[in-house]
Order: structure tokens, then C-alpha cells, then sequence
């Protein structure tokens, strides 16, 4: 049996070819992922091997690595399993072998996959199968078709008339034209291209809130729904107020089968005719219905997930406050706002709570505890979490901070999604043993406006509230990709080796959590690591690990300057050749970053990707890759609902992006939605073309709808009219005949 990880020469072409890389590229990466390498640290680090191929390329290489990896597995499966039949012809092996479509595979084994009792098989047992086979022929015979009918009549075996028969035979018929792997073919794309989702309200559903009210006669193409819409009618149809199917004219999917199986007439036509009807009604309809649903259900989540992706990535990536004291708020109005200070490294200084609504002169006695805690503890941000009382908190401090002139000190409202899952976690727990939730989860606010990547790697992606239908597509794909999303925005950002908790550590490349509790367990009993090198000390940490961890690491203030900066430990040399090339050392390079204009590149032993990378590293060392931090400014006569007007001008945050458009918040407790169609001035499919979670926006306000608690805002209607772009000419594909030509004659394979 052939090893599913060894894909054919014609797999790595197509491949290459959808995904327009180089083979050379593609190869490189199907080698280096095979070694053991990561994603973030083949694109960073490989970029001679790979030819520069970006994450995004390489995260697309692993993902069709994968499917044709189980392609392959499930291949040799079945053709093991029809070898073991004795039906394997030459003809059979050559179409599975050649088939790189897991749903065309699968229509080929149909006809030999183990089956319950059907029709067809209880007509096989009575001896009709020959008459089935006289009817496909469609070849005339020395008798007549009702002739030969009776030759099968037998009482003994239940076939007790001519109609009987040809009933019988009937069914054998219809069976093999569901079994026949290209008319299925043609349906399913003739029921895509055709077919039309239908959503009604089930009888006696009950949809009090009427969320589903538009889906309950819904109608749209199967080619064309979004995945929003889609997700929308299935989650109606789990919650009982839906159900939906894929109607199509039978007489298209009737005319495609009778065009392929119908030859010549003759006395067999009608039956054959018969034969088809019911084909298409009992099994073909349902069959290939029940695979589109899958299909756009997949479509969907992929969709979704994407989305969910995109918003995770920038909320995650947001411009951090930085360094600095910042006293976090998590408002309550019974109980209180709990309240944390902590440092610019993040530690726990302080807690407190303020009581802003319990009394008439409560609000006189939290500005007391409130200017004590920003005096003693040099606080420079307040963060605010957008709960309950998040506007009436919110009010309360930008008033104080006015009245107090306290200029050098800004407020800011911060998403708390998932405070109160981390707070509760074991994660948590271990961090404040002795604390409240509630303290945990206003410490959590206040380190999410100072460094959100550190903080957000701490709370499970799908609670920060970032996602569409995120209960509703595939769960193991999702947690996949979020996990991808996070290793992809923690190294690209990098990690500092002595300040940085376990559970950031742990998505460094190459690191799991055994790893990074080893390293935490070894930075407390020893004190801070000096290099880079000391990693090497820790153990689980081998030879790989640190290849693909350590340029990712940082060390500010250590034995060797280059350790705080990205460039790799295995770089270094070149370093030093650019050092001695310039007579002056390492840390001066670093220092005088205008000395690298004199460095003659011809003169080196780096790759030019390689060298490239270094010397923009060196200009700019230990850079955070993140924009730099703006403070939102809310409007101060903007804090109810009521408040909102239409046609107000007003600044606010983008908290959320969907297919359908972007949510805004603008200071009120309802956040307002930019509809796709007012995002932009010219044609946008995607609101992601145009705005991205923590973005800080203008918007005009369209309406408020005090009955709904729905505010339409506009982008658009603050732009001025649309420059038309010029036209690109189209990528040539990156893939050369030479490519393809030494692909196919060399049959070297990629393990």
C-alpha cells in the first residue's frame, strides 16, 4: 500500500497549479513542514528555500497537503476493498487513481460500497439483474421485450407476472444510474448551478422574538447564497422555526439523465423512461440534496471561520497603550465597579471598588477612592470595561478626569468579552489565588488595553466575541484556525523570554505548553535568561525546538544585542561579517543604524531574502510590528440611546465584522451597524476590504430605532465620490512549462 504522505508528481502540479506557486517553492515547503517546521518560522526564516512564499501561501500549502494526504489514505482503502470483491479492472484503478476529488472518488466507489437490502438487490436475488442489463443495452433482441419479460416469471421466487418482472428490472436500473459516477456528476453541478434554496416556517414553530421572520418563505440560488444567510436558515431549522430543501425543475435533471442514458428507441424506451423518473425522485434527488447541504454548510463555515479569523487577527494585533500604570474598571451598578491597578509590566498593585449608584453621594466617595488609587500608583489609563454601566462608569470618569485636569491621563472603553470566562479559568486561578473574580476580571481589562495580544491568548478565541454563527460551523475547524491565528499574530509580533507568561510562551513556534511551563519553571529558579543560548539549558528544549523558536524570542538588555532584535541566532554570523565589514561592532550597528547605507551586499555569505530581512531588522530593532495607540474620542452629549440623532457625525471603534457589514461602537450601549453598501464610496463584496475589528472610524448617524435598539450608521456618506482605479492586467501564473515538463518526467516523490 503506497504511504498517504507521498503525494504523486500529478497531485504536486495541481496543487501548484491552484494555489499559482512555484514547484520549487511548493516542494520546499511540503520538505520543511515534513521536518517538523512551523508555519511562522518557514516563512519567516526559509525565504531562499521557499522562494519568499508568504504565510498565507504556506498556511494554503498545509491545508491541501492535508486533503490530498487523507485523499490518498482513503484511495488506497477502496481500491484495496474493490480488489478484495474481484472487481478491480484496469479501466476502474486508472479513474480512482486519477481523481483528485474526494466527492468524484467517493462516486466511484459507490457501485462497490457495501449496501443494505435495497430494491435493487431483493430484484438481483430474484433473478432479474440480465433483464436490467437487456434494458441499458438498448440492442434488440429475436423476441419481443414482453417475450422475454415472461422467461422470468417464477412463482418460486416471487415474481409472479410479466409487469412484475419489468418492475423488478425497473428498479435494478434506476439503482445503477444512482451508482453511475459521472451522470452524479452532472446533476450535482446541474442542482448548484440551478438549484434554489427554499426556507419556510415549520408548521407550529415558535419564534417569539421572530429572529427568522425574513427566512420563513425564503428563496435563493444555491450558487450564489452567502454564508451568513445560509448559517441564519440552518440555525433556524436546528431551533425548529425552519426548514429548508433545494428545489429544482425534475424536467432539467430528467432531461441531463435521459441526454446521457437514452441511445435509440425501442420497446425498453418507456421503462427506461420509468426507470430514470425514479432514479431522480427516490434516490438521485436525495442523495445529491443531501451532499449540497454538506457542500454549503462546508461553504459556509469556511466563510464564517474566515470572518472570525480575520476579526480575531486585528483584535489581537491592535495597538497596544504600552508600558504604562493602567487602572482597570469592570462597572457593576448593585454591586459596584470592581476596580485593579496594575504596573507597566503588568503586575497586581492594587484593588477597590467604587460604588457610583447606590446612593445619592456615592459618586463624591468613589472620586475620592478613584484620585487616591491614580495618585499613589502614578496611573496613566483608565480602561474601562463596555458591561453593564460600562456608559454611566464611562461618564463618570471623563467627568472626574475634567473636573480634576487631569490631562495626562485618558480613559478608554475596552471589549471585556471572555474577562468572565478567564477570570473563572484555571488559568486565572493559578495567576490570583487569593483574589475575587471580579478583581481577576478588572486586572484582566486593564491588561487588555496595555498589551491586548498577552492578555487575549489567555481567554478560549471563540468568547471574545468576535466571530458569526461561531457555534454553528464545524468546531474542530474553527478551533484549528483560531489556534493558526494566534501562533501567526504572537510570532509575528514576538515574545519577551523574561517577562512573558506560559501561556503566551506556549504559541511561540516550536513551543508546546510542557515547553513553556519549563521555561517559566526555569526563569524562577534561576533568574532571567542572559541569551538566547540559555534556552538550550531548559529542559524539552532540543536542537529543533530552539531552530524554531529562538529568533521569534526576545531578550532586552542581554549578553549579545542581537538577542532582543528578530534576527536568527543562525544569522548572527552575518551579522558579524556586515560588522567587521564596517570596523565597528554588533551593538554600534544597532545604535547607528545609518552606518548599514555603507554595506556592500555582493560582499556576504546570506541569501538575499536573508539579508534583506537582517538589515531592515537592524534599523529598526525589536520593533513592534503593531500600529501605534489612538485613543477613541467618544462625544461627550452622546451617552444613551436617546442621545443617538440622525445625521450626528460621530467617532467611534469597529467591534465586530461580518459578511454582511460592520458593527460600531459609538458610545452608547448599543453598538451601530455600517450595512456593506455604506462602507465605502465604491464597490466593496467584502466589508473586510474596508474595515477591520479596532478600528477607530467616522460614521453619520442614518437612524435610530428606539423600538428595536437598532442604529444605522454610514461610512460612505462622509466620503466624496469614487476615484475609478485603473485596470490591473491580469498575473501570469507563476508555474512555467519547465516546471511542468521536468515535474512529469522525473518521477521523484515528496515524503
Amino acid at each position: 500500500m503506497a504511504d498517504p504522505k507521498v503525494l504523486s508528481p500529478e497531485i504536486l502540479l495541481h496543487i501548484a497549479t491552484s494555489l499559482n506557486v512555484p514547484m520549487r517553492g511548493l516542494v520546499a515547503v511540503i520538505e520543511l513542514l515534513n521536518e517538523g517546521g512551523t508555519v511562522p518560522f518557514i516563512a519567516r526564516y526559509r525565504k531562499e528555500a521557499t522562494g519568499n512564499l508568504d504565510e498565507v501561501q504556506i498556511r494554503d500549502i498545509e491545508e491541501k497537503l492535508a486533503y490530498f494526504r487523507d485523499l490518498v489514505a482513503r484511495r488506497e482503502t477502496i481500491l484495496a476493498s474493490i480488489l478484495e470483491q474481484g472487481k478491480l479492472t484496469d479501466e476502474l484503478k486508472a479513474r480512482i487513481e486519477a481523481t483528485l476529488d474526494k466527492s468524484e472518488l467517493e462516486d466511484l466507489y459507490l457501485p462497490y460500497k457495501p449496501k443494505r437490502r435495497t430494491k435493487a438487490t431483493i430484484a438481483r436475488e430474484k433473478g432479474l439483474e440480465p433483464l436490467a442489463l437487456y434494458l441499458m443495452a438498448q440492442e434488440a433482441g429475436p423476441q419481443p421485450l414482453a417475450e422475454m419479460a415472461a422467461g422470468f416469471v417464477d412463482a418460486t421466487k416471487e415474481v409472479n407476472s410479466v409487469d412484475e418482472a419489468l418492475e423488478g428490472a425497473r428498479h435494478i436500473v434506476a439503482e445503477m444510474l444512482s451508482e453511475d459516477a459521472d451522470l452524479r456528476k452532472a446533476l450535482r453541478q446541474l442542482m448548484f448551478d440551478e438549484g434554489i434554496v427554499v426556507s419556510r416556517k415549520a408548521i407550529d414553530a415558535v419564534d417569539e422574538q421572530e429572529k427568522f421572520k425574513m427566512y420563513y418563505e425564503y428563496r435563493e440560488p444555491v450558487k450564489t447564497i452567502p454564508s451568513h444567510r445560509m448559517l441564519a436558515v440552518r440555525r433556524g431549522e436546528s431551533e425548529s422555526v425552519l426548514y429548508f430543501l433545494i428545489e429544482m425543475e425534475p424536467l432539467r435533471a430528467l432531461g441531463v439523465m435521459q441526454s446521457r442514458v437514452l441511445r435509440r428507441a425501442g420497446d425498453w424506451t418507456v421503462h427506461l423512461e420509468q426507470a430514470m423518473e425514479d432514479a431522480w425522485k427516490r434516490l438521485l434527488n436525495p442523495s445529491i440534496q443531501g451532499e449540497l447541504r454538506l457542500e454549503l454548510k462546508k461553504r459556509s463555515d469556511t466563510d464564517a471561520i474566515q470572518v472570525f479569523r480575520d476579526n480575531l487577527h486585528h483584535l489581537l494585533l491592535a495597538p497596544p497603550a504600552g508600558p504604562i500604570s493602567i487602572l482597570g474598571i469592570d462597572p457593576g451598578l448593585r454591586t459596584g465597579c470592581k476596580v485593579a491597578v496594575v504596573d507597566q509590566t503588568g503586575k497586581f498593585l492594587a484593588n477597590d471598588v467604587l460604588y457610583l449608584h447606590t446612593s445619592k453621594g456615592a459618586a463624591d466617595s468613589a472620586a475620592k477612592v478613584l484620585e487616591k488609587l491614580l495618585v499613589e500608583h502614578n496611573v496613566r489609563a483608565i480602561a474601562i470595561g463596555n458591561g453593564t454601566a460600562s456608559r454611566e462608569t464611562d461618564a463618570f470618569v471623563r467627568d472626574f478626569l475634567r473636573e480634576h485636569r487631569l490631562d495626562n491621563i485618558f480613559s478608554v472603553t475596552v471589549s471585556e468579552s471572555g474577562a468572565s470566562i478567564y477570570s473563572a479559568s484555571d488559568i486565572a486561578r493559578q495567576e490570583f489565588p487569593d483574589l475575587d473574580l471580579t478583581v481577576r476580571g478588572a486586572i484582566s481589562i486593564a491588561r487588555r488595553l496595555q498589551d491586548p495580544l498577552s492578555e487575549l491568548v489567555k481567554v478560549d478565541p471563540k468568547s471574545i466575541g468576535v466571530g458569526q454563527y461561531q457555534h454553528d460551523v464545524d468546531q474542530r475547524q474553527l478551533q484549528q484556525s483560531l489556534e493558526a491565528v494566534i501562533e501567526s499574530c504572537v510570532n509575528r509580533v514576538g515574545v519577551d523570554l523574561n517577562t512573558s507568561s506560559w501561556t503566551l510562551l506556549r504559541y511561540v513556534s516550536g513551543i508546546t505548553e510542557r515547553t513553556a511551563l519549563n521555561i517559566v519553571s526555569y526563569r524562577n529558579e534561576h533568574g532571567q535568561f542572559r541569551s538566547r543560548a540559555e534556552l538550550n539549558k531548559v529542559s524539552g528544549i532540543g536542537a529543533k525546538t530552539f531552530e524554531q523558536a529562538a529568533g521569534f524570542l526576545r531578550i532586552r538588555d542581554g549578553e549579545n544585542p542581537l538577542d532582543m532584535t528578530a534576527v536568527h541566532p543562525e544569522s548572527y554570523g552575518v551579522v558579524e561579517e556586515i560588522a567587521k565589514s564596517l570596523d565597528a561592532p554588533v551593538g554600534e550597528l544597532i545604535r547607528r543604524p545609518e552606518l548599514l547605507a555603507k554595506v556592500d551586499a555582493k560582499q556576504l555569505s546570506a541569501g538575499t531574502y536573508t539579508l534583506k530581512d537582517i538589515l531592515e531588522e537592524l534599523k529598526k530593532p525589536g520593533r513592534d510590528p503593531r500600529d501605534k495607540f489612538v485613543a477613541p474620542s467618544f462625544n461627550d452629549t452622546v451617552r444613551e440611546f436617546t442621545d443617538v440623532q440622525p445625521d450626528m457625525v460621530l467617532e467611534g471603534v469597529v467591534t465586530n465584522v461580518t459578511k454582511f457589514g460592520a458593527f460600531v461602537d459609538i458610545g452608547v450601549h448599543q453598538d451601530g451597524l455600517v450595512h456593506v453598501s455604506e462602507l465605502s464610496n465604491r464597490f466593496i463584496k467584502d466589508p473586510s476590504e474596508a474595515v477591520k475589528a479596532g478600528q477607530i472610524v467616522k460614521v453619520k448617524v442614518l437612524s435610530a430605532d428606539a423600538k428595536t435598539k437598532r442604529i444605522a450608521l454610514s461610512m460612505k456618506a462622509l466620503m466624496g465620490p469614487a476615484q475609478r482605479a485603473p485596470r490591473e492586467a491580469p498575473k501570469k501564473p507563476e508555474i512555467s512549462m519547465s516546471d511542468k515538463l521536468n515535474l512529469l518526467a522525473t518521477k521523484w516523490k515528496v515524503s
